[in-house]
């Protein structure tokens, strides 16, 4: 029975996938020509700008500052080596939303300098383009990129670039020559999950009004009630996805360039002078753009509106949000410890293969998957409806569509990953002598996993039901596009307020996505070397 459960799960996994990629085998003649005429060529245009300028954002940004907290010491290195985490736990809709709260024209920010200046501010510049969109995505995802470069780096440390001086280069010429090639592999993959995130982002670009892949969909099912479109533009978001996923594959294939032992104390580079304020001053700038300035003013309107703001509906979307994380949370590591304790017992290429499968979800954008599980959702729903009517005469409408079910779904498949991992990297940690040990005692398939294994994974069972608890929480397509009428989760609260520009009404949902954000970041920082 369990060699059958990573097939099973992979096959759940991919049947939205199949469904959203087979609409390119079957294309609607008039829908590609609508699309083509009026809408393709800015998506692909405005996709592909978002993503250049993302990526060369999150490289620099990351690269830098992974560099300097892992090999030098300047003031504040330790505080900043694991504050520059932090911007992980607000979502990036979150900072989108306050920086155009701050910085638009009608902001505070250019009202007090136009009073100030006496001048209509033109040179300032427009923070709705696709630049401000850029900005904001790269203080929102740098981090993907710092924590695996820094990781890299501190393989590396002080040692590296005296070997590299020892040949007669200098400490910039040993970076550039030594220390970027050997990180390389691992930069590519912070970046490649930074550009992951662009594409896959939803919340941010209805937020600044810049339609990519993921708004036309949305814009196309809702706006144009047109499914089918939206599974096209769905089709060609897979693909682009795709590639991107074999290109950061066959970097992490080579990821043996770098050494994998680093010692337990790291000897750093003193810096001085100008050159130790200028690394602080870079670290504080970005830290406050990214993480302090979107919470103090968070906090400022949170503080204006929350006397409005707590009442019975606002506890109704904190309710939503909380029960709905928990019930996926739920469901989605029990997928997880049955995949894991499968992979465990079965080892073979195939079963191997139908984990990697089953794993791929996390690597879908939201507003796919919520096309791709709704479309099979709705036909099993019809076909239910219609036997029932035609065997019995009863009219029962739709049994699946409308509720939670087509959501838990979609966040068992795309969130399948983040649970699985820790729970497979726990299972490691039990010895095959323990398995022994217990058949001799004739424990054996469901026993073992309730008695002996479930025991000795709370750890790891934990991690992975928070992460699942808070991805979900701060999951907006997903919620939007497949929620039961008037549902509301504390997500889409702050999508409806920010669709009408209502940023201080929004205020107090998002500092509370912040808040539940922070808790696997602690935990991430547990585990990493400070």
């Amino acid at each position: 029975m369990w060699r059958a459960v990573p097939f099973l799960i992979a096959g759940l996994v991919l049947i939205p996938v199949c469904v959203v990629v087979s609409s390119l085998f079957l294309p609607e003649d008039e829908i590609w020509q609508h699309l083509v005429a009026t809408t393709l060529p800015r998506l692909l245009t405005n996709t592909l700008w978002l993503s250049l300028g993302v990526m060369a954002g999150t490289s620099l940004l990351g690269v830098s500052l992974a560099w300097f907290t892992a090999v030098y010491a300047f003031p504040g290195c330790r505080f900043f080596s694991w504050a520059l985490f932090l911007p992980l736990a607000i979502p990036a809709y979150v900072t989108a939303f306050v920086a155009l709260g701050i910085f638009d024209y009608t902001g505070p920010l250019q009202t007090s300098l136009r009073a100030w200046l006496d001048s209509d501010l033109s040179w300032f510049p427009d923070i709705r383009g696709g630049s401000g969109v850029a900005i904001v995505m790269t203080l929102a995802f740098y981090p993907y990129v710092y924590l695996l470069a820094r990781n890299a780096f501190l393989t590396q440390g002080k040692r590296l670039l005296e070997v590299a001086q020892s040949l007669g280069l200098s400490r910039r010429q040993g970076f550039f020559r030594v220390a970027l090639p050997m990180a390389r592999p691992w930069i590519v993959a912070g970046v490649m999950l930074a550009l992951m995130e662009t594409l896959a982002d939803f919340g941010t670009v209805a937020i600044f009004n810049y339609d990519t892949f993921t708004t036309a969909i949305y814009k196309t099912w809702f706006g144009m009630f047109s499914l089918s479109a939206a599974s096209q533009l769905a089709s060609l978001l897979i693909l682009i996805v795709l590639v991107v996923i074999l290109i950061e594959q066959r970097f992490r294939s080579r990821m043996r360039f770098a050494e994998s032992k680093r010692s337990g104390q790291i000897e750093r580079i003193q810096l001085v002078g100008w050159r130790a304020a200028g690394v602080t001053i870079l670290a504080s700038l970005v830290l406050l753009f990214a993480f302090v300035l979107p919470v103090v003013q968070l906090s400022i309107w949170t503080l204006d509106t929350f006397p409005h703001q707590l009442d019975q509906r606002y506890l109704e979307f904190v309710w939503h949000s909380l029960s709905l994380s928990a019930l996926a949370a739920l469901l989605t590591c029990l997928a997880a410890i049955m995949l894991a304790y499968a992979a465990r017992l079965h080892t073979g290429f195939f079963t191997r293969s139908a984990v990697r499968l089953a794993t791929i979800g996390y690597a879908l954008p939201g507003a796919v998957l919520a096309v791709g599980v709704f479309i099979p959702l709705t036909w099993l729903d019809n076909f239910i409806s219609d036997g029932l009517f035609r065997l019995f005469d009863i009219e029962t409408g739709f049994l699946i569509q409308g509720t939670l079910a087509v959501m838990l779904v979609a966040y068992m498949t795309r969130f399948l990953a983040v649970s699985y991992f820790p729970l497979e990297s726990a299972l490691q940690r039990v010895t095959r002598s323990i398995d022994e040990a217990a058949m001799g005692f004739g424990v054996t398939g469901w026993t073992m996993l309730k008695s002996v294994h479930l025991p000795m994974l709370k750890g790891g069972v934990f991690t992975a039901a928070v992460l699942v608890f808070v991805d979900v929480m701060k999951e907006m397509p997903i919620t939007l596009m497949t929620r039961p009428f008037d549902w509301d989760t504390l997500a889409v609260r702050i999508f409806s307020l920010t669709s009408e520009g209502e940023w201080e009404q929004a205020a107090l949902p998002a500092l509370t996505l912040i808040l539940a954000g922070l808790v696997p970041i602690i935990l991430l920082m547990r585990q990493t070397e400070t």
